[in-house]
């Protein structure tokens, strides 16, 4: 029996205003991402690979076609509905960790399980076993001013992967981090994969990163194509 695909775009279109002009930033876009794959989307800056993303994860809704979590389509849920589904079956991670700086490491991580009503004991339990299994178990109590640009996007990770979200879609997530510290976050995608089968998103401009992946599609002229 086939696997159902974790997150599926069918004919993605997307259009902004500028002015009086129209621009399209998706034409058609598609594609299928299967349980623990780790796929990278590349292209040149502009191309829309951050609205792509947005599109995928429910922040932003598509002019024309079909986003798919699992199977259900985010376009045919109510704002409560789609809301819920983000924070329970999606993870996301950015360049920029937004993380809370009057918080700790832990009650950070702990944040989404809040958004779910869950209690803060069994919430900062959860958050202990996510910032473990990235490397931070013995940070939980430093606040992101007291960590490294390595740790506070580990952290950020950690936050997104408390929920056990099906996918984690991030956006260029070590663009500012140096060489040796990218390759660790890098590793800890490729852990969440092989251990949870947690499928990765990832918009980078690095080939390196993109190279290590498991498949890397390209966006260009509002579609995807093997890269």
């Amino acid at each position: 029996m086939t696997e159902v695909a974790v997150l599926s775009a069918r004919d993605l279109h997307k259009s902004y205003r500028e002015g009086t002009l129209s621009v399209d930033v998706l034409r058609g876009a598609e594609l299928d991402i299967a349980p623990a794959e780790i796929v990278a989307i590349v292209g040149a800056s502009g191309s829309g690979k951050s609205t792509l993303l947005h599109v995928l994860g429910g922040l932003d809704a598509a002019d024309q076609g079909a986003v798919l979590v699992e199977g259900r389509n985010l376009a045919q849920m109510d704002d409560a509905s789609r809301g819920r589904l983000r924070n329970e079956r999606l993870g996301f991670v950015y360049q920029f960790h937004h993380l809370l700086p009057e918080f700790t490491a832990l009650d950070n991580v702990a944040m989404p399980l809040a958004i779910r009503r869950m209690g803060l004991a069994q919430a900062r339990e959860h958050a202990g076993q996510a910032l473990a299994s990235v490397g931070l178990a013995g940070r939980v109590q430093h606040h992101p001013t007291e960590l490294s640009g390595g740790e506070r996007q580990r952290t950020a990770i950690a936050r997104a992967i408390v929920t056990r979200p099906a996918c984690v879609l991030a956006d260029e997530p070590t663009g500012n981090l140096d060489r040796d510290t990218a390759r660790a976050v890098f590793a800890v995608f490729v852990d969440l994969a092989q251990q949870n089968r947690t499928s990765v998103v990832i918009v980078t401009h690095d080939p390196e990163l993109a190279g290590r992946c498991h498949r890397v599609l390209r966006l260009e002229h509002g579609q995807l194509q093997p890269a």
